[in-house]
This record gives structure tokens, C-alpha cells and sequence, in this order.
């Protein structure tokens, strides 16, 4: 597979990047953000684009690409509607198109969250801004311009292998739950996952598909156990471990 990550340097995108550059069956990784990550791996190419409303100069390096990771967010914390609106659902939109143009026959794959409003009429202005978001990608692939699109709606992510969350209150929250995993794992099996099954979940979907176009943290669990089970039947060398550098 050929993909591209959005959001490379955020919790999410650091964790999927660290699986497609550990995956074998993946060919070529593209990062797309307004800053690179700093790694340095041979099938990594890293495109920084200051304005991410705008693809025109990047269309050409978006061509023959398999699937797109959408990992870009931002915290409504503090948000009007119309900014957050326009830094989730007009950026994200920008980039679709511009990779529908280039690579049809791309999944595309967006990373939302637990409680995203499908009417995008309710209440609470994230859900409704990310609902109405998930409408329009399903929309496009309907009718044709993506092979596909899944939505994520995940809850609590533990973060593992490294991998931080660039809010500074994310942070601080994770250090004081990540003793408690175990813990909510138990409890609340169904509402949990950690961001390398998350990852993996996404390249399993990217490369199978999914039952579902919208898949909350069961969902999620249950493609990487199937890709972790591919792995382990699978005659092809295994992969390497340790985190790149």
C-alpha cells in the first residue's frame, strides 16, 4: 500500500505512523502538515504545507495513493462554532477533495470520537461540526469519488510506544490515567483502546475493509486482532520491532 497521514506529529498520527513504518506490506508513507516530524525512514516522504486549505501545489505528489489516515484535530475548548468549523470540517473537506481528484480509488479514513452526532443537529457543537464532517466523507464515497470511507469514533485511547498528545492538559490527564488502564480496561472494555490498536485497526480496515463505515472502540479492537492474527499466520517475514527513528 501507498498512504498518507495527516497529522503525523499529533497522538493519533504519531501511532499510525509508527505502524506503516513498521508494516511491511506498506510500500511509501506520506505526511501532509503544516510541520514535519523529524523521522527519517527510507519509504518516508514528508510534504510541509503551510496552508492546508490549499493542495494545488502538492496535487501531483497525491496521485496513486491507496489510502489516506485523516488524523488532524483540534479541542473545541474555548472554540466559536465558526472557527472550530472551519479548522475541522472546511479543512478536512479541502484535503478529500483535493485526494479525490488525485487518487479515486483511495479509502479514506477519519479519525472522530465518541459521541459524534450523525443529525448534526444536536446540541453539542463538536459533535454536530464532526457529524456533519463524517455525512459529507460518506457522501463521496457513495457516490464513487473514494473506493471507500470509514469513520472512527473511538473513547478513552491509551497512549503507548512513546507516543504524546500535543495538548498540554491531554498530557497531563494521561499521566494520571495511565496507572488507572488496567483498571478501566476491566470496567469498561467496551468504551477503550490503546493507539496502537487504534493504528492498527486502520491499516487492517485500509487493506480489507471494514463491516461497518462508522466503528467505535469495539469495532476498532476487533480489526486489530484481526490484523494481529494475519500477522502471526502470515508466511512473510515478521516485522521488525522497536519504534523508528
Amino acid at each position: 500500500m501507498k498512504v498518507v497521514v495527516y497529522g503525523g506529529t499529533g497522538m493519533l498520527g504519531q501511532a499510525l505512523l509508527r505502524e506503516c513504518l513498521l508494516d511491511p506490506g506498506v510500500e511509501s508513507v506520506l505526511t501532509v502538515g503544516r510541520r514535519a516530524t523529524g523521522q527519517r525512514q527510507p519509504k518516508l516522504r514528508e510534504l510541509v504545507l503551510p496552508d492546508l486549505f490549499d493542495h494545488s501545489s502538492i496535487a501531483a505528489e497525491l496521485s496513486g495513493l491507496d489510502a489516506c489516515f485523516f488524523c488532524l484535530g483540534v479541542s473545541s475548548a474555548g472554540m466559536s462554532e465558526a472557527d472550530y468549523r472551519r479548522v475541522t470540517h472546511d479543512l478536512t473537506m479541502a484535503a478529500a477533495r483535493a485526494l479525490a481528484a488525485a487518487s479515486p480509488g483511495m479509502t479514506f479514513h477519519y479519525v472522530t470520537g465518541a459521541g459524534t452526532d450523525s443529525t448534526g443537529k444536536g446540541r453539542t457543537m463538536w459533535a454536530r461540526v464532526k457529524g456533519e464532517t463524517e455525512n459529507e466523507l460518506l457522501a463521496m464515497a457513495s457516490s464513487g469519488l473514494f473506493r471507500a470511507a470509514y469513520m472512527y469514533r473511538p473513547g478513552y485511547i491509551q497512549p503507548m510506544h512513546g507516543v504524546v498528545s500535543k495538548t498540554p492538559l491531554y498530557r497531563l490527564a494521561y499521566r494520571v490515567t495511565t496507572p488507572l488502564f488496567p483498571v478501566l480496561r476491566r470496567l469498561a472494555p467496551r468504551s477503550v483502546t490503546t493507539s496502537e490498536h487504534f493504528a492498527q485497526a486502520m491499516l487492517e480496515a485500509a487493506r480489507h475493509g471494514a463491516p461497518k463505515r462508522i466503528l467505535e472502540s469495539p469495532d476498532i479492537e476487533a480489526l486489530a486482532a484481526a490484523l494481529q492474527m494475519s500477522r502471526s499466520n502470515s508466511s512473510t517475514p515478521s516485522r521488525q520491532t522497536g519504534t523508528p527513528q
